[in-house]
């Protein structure tokens, strides 16, 4: 469906029963909603509303000039729920969506019963941000589609890529259809995310979930979240890269459930 939120047209999924607890799942750089297809089946059958929601510049949401901040994709995801008439939610994100949850936590810890963070990080380092520039202009010149290979490298396993799998074209289409000003956008946003300083002031229920063989937000990122949030806990999931809800599908989906049944 669509919704007003924020002052754009935000495209969102919203399943489960009504009086069921709400799971929110919020997805990657250059992804869309339905890269949480398996875990939004897997959390209905268990019990869980589940709303997935395309991020500003993604997908079916409007995606308007850039740059945004990580600040403004938080308060998308509270004007959303506030549409939506959600007062509390687990929030679950990967990569982007992960950093999205984590100012979503520090500036609405009321809006939250528990937080997962998935392949993400809490800082860019300085060093790294030459990186995101190339992409920046990679995509500003040619578009989406030199971008497509070398994200799959570094988003699954070189095992796992070579495996005919439907849900690989899956996600190069995404990655190929993400508009290039959204992609921008929170390219930029993700690259003034610093919150390493901050974390100790989340006092929520966490989970940390990270593929051992992530280059990108390698499991040393996910050690110092972990080492900040107290009484967090964090699962190293092997044989998976950057998308591991999708490459260590059974095993996320355990690590995850198992995190919730026991927040209920």
């Amino acid at each position: 469906m669509k919704i007003q939120a924020n002052g754009i047209t935000m495209h969102c999924v919203l399943e489960g029963p009504e009086s069921a607890p709400v799971v929110t799942l919020s997805h990657s750089l250059a992804t869309a909603l339905s890269m949480w297809d398996a875990q939004a089946e897997v959390l209905r059958t268990s019990g869980f509303r589940v709303l997935r929601y395309d991020t500003r510049g993604h997908g079916g949401t409007e995606a308007p000039e850039g740059p945004y901040t990580l600040e403004q994709l938080a308060e998308d995801v509270k004007a959303l729920l506030q549409v939506l008439g959600i007062r509390q939610t687990h929030f679950l994100g990967l990569s982007m969506g992960g950093m999205i949850a984590q100012v979503f936590a520090l500036n609405h810890p009321g809006m939250i019963r528990s937080l997962i963070l998935c392949d993400t990080s809490s800082r860019i380092p300085e060093e790294a941000l030459p990186v995101w520039e190339e992409r920046i202009q990679v995509a500003q010149t040619q578009g989406m589609a030199p971008h497509v290979e070398p994200t799959m490298e570094r988003w699954f396993t070189a095992s796992f890529r070579r495996k005919p799998l439907p849900v690989l074209d899956k996600i190069r289409r995404m990655i190929l259809a993400t508009p290039v000003k959204g992609y921008l956008g929170c390219s930029r946003a993700i690259m003034g995310l610093n919150l390493t300083k901050r974390l100790e002031e989340i006092a929520l229920p966490t989970l940390i979930v990270v593929g051992e063989e992530d280059p990108g937000t390698p499991v040393s990122a996910s050690r110092a979240i972990h080492e900040r949030i107290k009484g967090s806990e964090l699962v190293i999931l092997p044989s998976a890269a950057h998308l591991s809800n999708i490459e260590q599908e059974q095993a996320f989906n355990a690590a995850v459930l198992d995190f919730l049944k026991r927040r209920a």
